[in-house]
């Protein structure tokens, strides 16, 4: 499977203590919202990234897939 660029964003501007939370995610803060945007592994990796969003009390606003991830290792 194929690894794609996702970009979640959140109601609401989260604090840099849960940057780690997020770990390989790239934070943005843009008026009262907060923008997650990285590298998504699988399906798994996605649920569990909104599952921790949620255990956080935090509303997820919207999930918008970027782009494949090209190259390799």
């Amino acid at each position: 499977m194929t690894a794609v660029r996702y970009e979640l964003v959140l109601e609401g501007e989260i604090s840099d203590r849960f940057a780690v939370l997020f770990e390989g995610m790239a934070i943005e803060r843009v008026a009262g919202r907060t923008i997650l945007r990285g590298e998504v592994r699988d399906q798994a990796h996605l649920h569990g990234l909104i599952e921790r969003i949620g255990e956080l009390g935090i509303a997820l606003v919207s999930i918008n897939p970027q782009s494949p991830v090209t190259g390799g290792n």
